[in-house]
């Protein structure tokens, strides 16, 4: 049978209100009392029930995550940071994997608010008119994690994912590169795609180099696009001198495609990524990435999330974190 607070009570030989504070940390009860309490929970197994005092409080202590995908190292590193920062602050986590499906996204955001979270931290791509009227209906804070919407009105932690991929081209082109490709995510994708397309864009204008619809490809930020892209690429009359691909795991396909077809990577075609995963230094040669503090993402939205739950003042709802260039072995200057 389930062991109830009234067990506790009569088991340490003292009142239900007694076992209620030393379960909710009340400072105002004696150790020796305490530790009765604590023996006698021990003793009978006892677990407090978080639904019941969620109901009494209107409070659960626990925040909805969602994640687009569970097996992407980056958004794992993000869900540390997360994780870590809930821990500090006492909340618990339910963490809901939603493929980068938006119905699935939808559902799951459903599903978060019926288990009465407290706080949501949605990481996703497009933040659509359907995830805005489920955030509104919400009655919880919202904080977007790697992620905006476009109209930038919901609480936000991210990079500034135009200059990271302006960067990133910019690298390419101080060493003499000017027959650029890029590997794009899905252009609806706001930050991954679209911004980082923009960022791309801008530093071939600014270089003066006209783009060229054959040097840019859409992929799904997976592996076997990037292998299917630099394909597209190799295919070419003129084939790129380097290659901006929007994610790791796209750039090492694009690496892999290039070996398959006896090239050497910088040596023949420079790559270079934004990411900096842990696949980045694992590949060879080494990927050169534009770096996103995934962690700090993860912590800086938490403690966000925290203080718009505890009511408490925010200084700035649209956290714009740092990137930085980290370079390795896969970018080097073009053949004369």
């Amino acid at each position: 049978m389930t062991v109830t607070i009234y067990d506790v009570a009569r088991e340490a030989g003292v009142s239900m209100a007694t076992v209620s504070r030393v379960v909710n940390n009340n400072p105002n009860v004696k150790p020796q009392t305490r530790k009765k309490v604590y023996e006698a929970i021990e003793r009978l197994g006892y677990r407090p029930n978080a639904v019941a005092r969620g109901l009494a409080s209107k409070k659960t202590t626990t925040v909805g995550v969602v994640i687009p995908d569970i097996s992407n190292s980056n958004f794992a590193e993000v869900a540390r940071g997360i994780e870590d920062i809930a821990n500090m602050y006492h909340y618990n986590i339910i963490l809901c994997n939603a493929d980068k499906r938006k119905d699935k996204e939808i559902r799951v955001i459903n599903t978060l608010l019926e288990k009465q979270v407290d706080g949501l931290l949605f990481m996703g791509g497009a933040v659509t008119e359907e995830h805005i009227q489920a955030f509104k209906t919400a009655n919880v804070p919202v904080v977007l994690c790697a992620t905006t919407d476009e109209d930038n009105k919901i609480p936000s932690v991210d990079i500034n994912h135009e200059e990271a991929a302006y960067d990133a081209v910019k690298t390419l082109l101080a060493q003499g590169h000017t027959d650029i490709a890029m590997i794009s995510g899905t252009l609806q994708d706001p930050s991954n795609g679209y911004a980082r397309y923009q960022g791309y864009k801008r530093a071939l204008e600014e270089a003066g180099i006209p783009e060229s619809e054959d040097f840019v490809r859409v992929g799904n930020y997976r592996y076997e696009s990037g292998v299917e892209a630099m394909n597209h690429f190799l295919s070419l009359d003129k084939h790129p001198t380097a290659v901006f691909s929007a994610t790791d795991e796209m750039a090492i396909g694009a690496i892999h495609a290039i070996q398959d077809k006896g090239l050497r990577v910088p040596e023949d075609i420079s790559v270079i990524s934004v990411d900096n995963s842990r696949m980045a230094s694992m590949v060879r040669p080494q990927l050169s990435a534009v770096a996103q503090p995934m962690y700090d993402i993860g912590a800086v939205s938490m403690r966000l999330l925290t203080k718009l739950m505890k009511k408490e003042p925010v200084e700035q709802a649209k956290v714009v974190l740092p990137h930085e260039v980290v370079s390795r072995q896969s970018v080097g200057a073009p053949k004369a």
